[in-house]
């Protein structure tokens, strides 16, 4: 919570910056010491011993962040949005440290979740590896809910409350304009009170797999839930999905994806005696971004 604090102001300056391509390049190849650049998604200040201090800010839409955050997946069906800001600065040409908020902001009854992370990322340029520990919650939940339980609003929990995570993120380059990105996360998700699942918190585990070449990417998202305390009417039952998402840039800096959502998943998303289970219906979605 210091961190998101510290960190809101930030979010409140930021906004989309435009830019091209070899204009960013040629002002991270050559910037001007204790000068700022745009670097067209943010913006960039390099001081005399080399380090690089970065601030950047945009807002994508909700199913955007499907790629960027693997542990808590939203509904892609909500055309919704979501506000980022992150600030990144290199203690060394190799090592990185970031942190960041976010809000995700649905259009359906759903509440809005707030998001900060903070980690650090070591690159020797073909090999990277970073971790993260991350939190999320959703403050406008201390009003009554006036339809309690109405709308799954993330992971297929209609009372989300809030998470705390650990990420660890690897990158392996194949040639020039290909890689391969590897992630983990393990974390705590916590329900409110009074619940319709009856359980209050679960753990997550969630892996996943990506791959690019060029302006083509896609990426395998595979989760797994449990009840944090075993026992009760669910006992040490699990509940399992994987997404798949493919996405095209386009050239006039434009985003195709193309997925879905709950491709596979374990369990049933009927009601039961306990109360309704995750809702984990598969959600087939064709999206289209452009930046402006």
């Amino acid at each position: 919570m210091p961190l998101l604090i510290l960190l809101m102001p930030l979010a409140a300056a930021g906004q989309s910056l435009d830019g091209n391509r070899q204009a960013v390049a040629q002002q991270l190849l050559h910037p001007t010491t204790g000068q700022a650049a745009d670097l067209g998604y943010g913006v960039g200040l390099r001081d005399r011993d080399g380090r690089m201090l970065m601030l950047k800010a945009g807002v994508q839409p909700a199913g955007a962040s499907q790629r960027a955050d693997a542990l808590l997946a939203f509904p892609v069906t909500d055309a919704g949005s979501v506000r980022s800001t992150d600030l990144q600065y290199g203690l060394d040409p190799h090592l990185q440290i970031h942190a960041g908020v976010s809000e995700h902001n649905g259009m359906s009854p759903s509440p809005r979740v707030v998001g900060s992370e903070i980690g650090a990322t070591y690159n020797l340029g073909r090999y990277s590896v970073g971790v993260s520990v991350g939190a999320d919650s959703t403050p406008d939940q201390r009003l009554p809910r006036v339809l309690p339980g109405a709308t799954p609003g993330v992971n297929g929990l209609p009372d989300f409350d809030s998470s705390a995570q650990l990420n660890a993120r690897g990158r392996v380059a194949v040639g020039g304009h290909s890689g391969i990105d590897l992630g983990a996360s393990v974390g705590r998700i916590r329900l409110l009170p009074g619940n319709e699942l009856g359980i209050n918190s679960l753990d997550q585990k969630a892996l996943t797999f990506g791959v690019d070449h060029g302006p083509l990417s896609g990426t395998l998202v595979g989760r797994t839930m449990q009840p944090t305390l075993p026992g009760g009417y669910y006992g040490d039952k699990r509940w399992s999905s994987i997404d798949l998402g493919v996405t095209l840039r386009l050239p006039w800096q434009g985003e195709l994806s193309i997925g879905a959502q709950n491709l596979w998943s374990s369990g049933t998303s009927v009601p039961t005696p306990a109360g309704p289970e995750p809702d984990q219906s598969r959600t087939p979605y064709v999206q289209y971004h452009q930046d402006l």
